[in-house]
């Protein structure tokens, strides 16, 4: 095979063909990217919006796959950016580089299997039965029932099968019946559509893909699981990096409720002895008892009476899981539907079992800063109906991220936000990486693990590209330092004025993150009433059709919780204003991060900064991310909470923000507003 162009070479071929212009930062990425891949080192990349990170991390990538012929694999956080990179640039890129490569590079999309529409089940009458509220709601009935009959019209439309292709969408209860999870699956062999699988047929194109763009709940369940579902590959892309952790989290964590060991056993019914069917439903009804008797919370030991309750339900899973007795090809094949049915069981009651077994072995160690998994009791409110269940998560997952991602590929990770505190290593000790610089508390290994060592065999760099972006000249950070500190008591009325001001001299055109649901709505209801210009509420429509709606009318202001910066790019004069109400700690009473934050003060840390400080730090980095989103921006963003300025840590916090002119004078910023208001019209 011929010796192929070089990187930057490459990288310029593709700017040229897409109709862009030479930047500096995605040269330099692009280049740090080739070089990781070559020298198999782990790199770190901060690239601020408007950079390009999404090509400078292609370029190389397809040409390590087309010349060395492995596949590399994409991971992201989203469902906007795997569009954005397997609808347009991707075919863009492939198209563009097909001559200097020798040929067009490969690309697919590869998502869990619960994403894809079941042609089994489908054609089958086996109902996902879940025992929730729907069953006793007439409308919620027949809302499923249409819901369910579009998407049997719908899977003799699809060529691909991707729920993310129907457009409007369905609710999981919905998709749930015509979707089967990995191991509810028959397998391709065992299967009468076997050979037209969607699942199967997707999994089959990223085998001879380049590049497969996955998520990163698929890329921690291919870590997790030992069950290879990603194609082999020796190379990973995790963009949008800042949400690996948590996303990993939520693949590892896991519930244990009394619906679903009903559920479970209901499954079971007609397939096996109605009494050990009977004796799963006694131990789901102790659940049910026990549960109603704690308060929630997090668990440092078992309650009293909780192991006796969790022997009977582990046992009594275990025994239904024996009656129901391994799947055989040659009965799969002879009844397709017998065997979905007993798949299906043998899924549930393989979780329950698994999940009562996890909640015992966590309390076997009387240590608590030795134990693997967090433990909590919520109680939450579905539907009108109160709903206790058990929740396990693991305390960290830097170890196996070290062992199962880090240790089997080159791992590249990209965000425009990497950098807490002004360095790397906040994130990466979470990742399970060793800390580039020598005093940095260790938060994701602090369950007794022994941390990484710089003379471990884990090797990474870090590399902040910066932005095209001139921060300081291009924007205001305003911090209200006259307000008084925000309390639990809802938005003060000083609160309410000062946005009342703001949003008045910017003319609306104000994107409003706040701390809660609650303090969205009541800051929407009260200044809708003293403003002349139109204010949106998050909840009030779907969040694509808020933001179509705040960006075409420049008056118009959008008010949310921080979770809504995800689906907010609005770059122009639609956007001049964001305003955060305050510091975005986590909730004192969120039971994983608090054991997170215990376990480093274990260990001589600093808990607080560690874990509550980098969490606000990441969520005010994001949201504040959201004014410049083109070069021709300008804007102010506004933090009503005063403590970012007088705190101890706020300096800590305000190094997480770009380099913005900062002013803590409410008249400097009216003005500035007014005149970008007025240049605007």
């Amino acid at each position: 095979m011929p010796e192929l162009p070089a990187v930057p070479a490459l990288l310029a071929t593709a700017v040229e063909a897409l109709g862009g212009k030479a930047r500096t930062g995605q040269q330099t990425m692009a280049a740090a990217v080739a070089h990781s891949i070559d020298t198999k080192e782990h790199l770190a990349v901060q690239a601020g919006t408007g950079t390009g990170k999404s090509l400078a991390y292609l370029v190389p990538s397809l040409r390590h796959a087309v010349h060395t012929g492995r596949t590399v694999v994409v991971s992201t956080a989203t469902i906007a950016l795997q569009r954005q990179l397997v609808d347009r640039d991707l075919p863009r890129l492939s198209e563009a580089l097909a001559k200097v490569l020798g040929r067009t590079p490969k690309y697919a999309i590869l998502k869990g299997r619960n994403n894809y529409l079941c042609l089994n089940k489908i054609n089958s009458v086996i109902p996902d039965d879940s025992g929730e509220a729907e069953l006793f709601d007439a409308f919620a009935i027949s809302k499923l029932g249409r819901e369910v009959q579009r998407l049997n019209e719908w899977a003799s439309d699809t060529e691909t099968g991707d729920r993310d292709e129907l457009v409007p969408g369905v609710t999981d209860r919905a998709w749930r019946q015509v979707s089967v999870s990995s191991r509810e699956c028959l397998g391709k062999g065992r299967c009468p559509f076997g050979v037209d699988c969607f699942a199967e047929k997707a999994r089959a194109e990223s085998g001879q893909a380049d590049v497969v763009v996955t998520n990163h709940a698929l890329l921690a369940i291919d870590a997790i699981s030992g069950v290879q579902v990603l194609p082999e590959h020796d190379v990973v892309v995790v963009d949008e990096a800042h949400e690996l952790v948590d996303r990993v989290t939520g693949v590892a964590t896991a519930e244990l409720s009394t619906a679903a060991i009903s559920a479970a056993a209901r499954r079971c019914t007609k397939l096996i002895d109605e009494q050990e069917v009977d004796r799963l439903e006694a131990a789901a009804e102790s659940w049910h008892q026990l549960l109603e008797e704690l308060p929630p919370g997090r668990w440092d030991r078992l309650p009293e009476g909780a192991a006796p309750v969790l022997a009977m339900i582990r046992d009594a899973a275990w025994n239904c899981r024996t009656a129901l007795g391994p799947q055989t090809g040659g009965a799969a094949a002879a009844d397709p539907e017998g065997a979905a049915a007993r798949n299906l069981a043998l899924s549930g009651i393989e979780e329950v079992h698994d999940a009562a077994v996890r909640v015992l072995t966590t309390f076997d160690d009387d240590d608590p800063a030795a134990r693997r998994d967090v433990v909590w009791l919520a109680a939450e409110e579905v539907r009108g109906i109160a709903r206790r269940s058990l929740h396990m998560a693991p305390l960290s997952v830097g170890g196996l991220l070290r062992s199962r991602l880090f240790g089997t590929s080159t791992v590249i990770l990209a965000s425009a936000t990497l950098q807490i505190g002004g360095s790397f290593d906040a994130l990466a000790v979470t990742w399970g990486l060793p800390p580039q610089s020598a005093h940095t508390v260790d938060p994701a290994l602090a369950n007794g693990a022994e941390a990484p060592s710089d003379t471990g065999s884990v090797r990474w760099n870090a590399l902040d590209v910066g932005s095209p972006f001139d921060h300081a000249k291009s924007g205001i950070l305003y911090v209200a330092k006259h307000l008084p500190i925000p309390g639990r008591d809802g938005l003060p009325p000083a609160y309410l004025d000062e946005i009342q001001r703001l949003v008045t001299a910017a003319g609306g055109r104000t994107l409003g993150l706040f701390s809660s649901m609650r303090a969205a709505k009541a800051a929407t209801e009260a200044l809708r009433g003293r403003l002349d210009t139109p204010v949106l509420c998050q909840g009030e429509d779907a969040t694509g059709v808020l933001v179509r709606r705040f960006a075409e009318d420049p008056a118009t202001s959008l008010f949310g919780t921080l979770s809504l910066w995800q689906g907010v790019d609005v770059p122009g004069p639609s956007l001049s204003l964001v305003i955060l109400d305050r510091i975005p700690f986590p909730r004192p009473d969120d039971p994983l991060l608090v054991a997170r934050q215990k376990a480093v003060e274990s260990r001589g840390g600093n808990g607080f900064l560690a874990i509550a400080a980098n969490h606000a730090a990441l969520l005010l980095a994001q949201g504040t991310g959201r004014l410049l989103r083109s070069v021709d921006d300008r804007g102010v963003v506004a933090i009503l909470d005063p403590r970012l300025v007088t705190a101890r840590y706020g300096p800590y916090l305000r190094a997480s923000l770009p380099p913005y002119w900062e002013t803590s004078d409410p008249e400097v910023v009216a003005k500035a507003l007014q005149r970008l208001t007025a240049a605007a019209v």
